[in-house]
């Protein structure tokens, strides 16, 4: 990968300090997750490296719309590129003091998932294994989502999967977590499918053509609770 400039691996990176929150600085960490030089990010954007300096630096008369170009050359939002990311990953708040981590009952955990909403899912196919999103339905007390056919979500029939969903609220420092391990199973009964599709919540966000129904059928279900005293 091709990195210079003050992005991760390129000058600084061996201070420990963190990086001022600029313009700049999140161009050097995002070409450096592309592996661009600067001469090919400017090239991507369509301007001079030295152009490329004053934008980066919001300096000089430049046209505002150049910085639109950088962002789709960055391949991340324009509002992102200028103000910075508008929610930090969860984690950034200190830990609260005297934290009680407790185990949910099977019962707990088919309450606190509801009837819908957005896990993830862990497949073994590959190399490696894979974390993907996906919005779920509960039905029953099985997990169902569709996805693409042969897509990266799509596991075969009867193979080993885990689904995760939780719920941090970081501020006061407390949250659940629901792990369900299991079989996967392709869905093909024509009113079952129909029953699914007209739910609340089966619409899926990534929208395209997601004709594979899959059911999660349990194997252990455990949860996890953390709050404050």
């Amino acid at each position: 990968m091709h990195t210079d400039g003050p992005g991760p691996g390129g000058p600084g990176a061996a201070s420990g300090q963190p990086h001022e929150d600029t313009v700049a600085a999140r161009c050097a960490v995002r070409r450096g997750q592309l592996g661009l030089t600067r001469e090919e990010l400017a090239r991507r954007a369509g301007m001079s490296v030295g152009y490329l300096d004053q934008i980066e630096t919001l300096t000089s008369d430049f046209d505002p719309a150049a910085l639109v170009r950088l962002a789709a050359a960055l391949e991340m939002p324009y509002d992102e590129l200028l103000g910075g990311p508008r929610e930090a990953a969860p984690g950034q708040q200190e830990t609260a003091p005297h934290p009680l981590l407790a185990q949910l009952p099977e019962d707990e955990c088919w309450r606190r998932l509801g009837t819908h909403g957005i896990g993830r899912i862990g497949l073994s196919a590959g190399p490696a294994p894979t974390v993907l999103p996906v919005n779920f339905l509960v039905d029953g007390r099985t997990i169902v989502y569709r996805t693409e056919t042969g897509g990266a979500a799509a596991p075969a029939e009867g193979d080993p999967l885990a689904f995760e969903a939780d719920h941090i609220d970081e501020h006061l420092s407390r949250g659940w977590s629901v792990l369900i391990t299991g079989t996967a199973e392709h869905i093909t009964a024509p009113e079952t499918l129909e029953s699914l599709a007209a739910r609340h919540g089966a619409q899926p966000w990534a929208g395209g053509n997601r004709d594979l129904w899959v059911r999660i059928r349990p194997g252990e279900v455990t949860g996890r609770t953390i709050h404050t005293r």
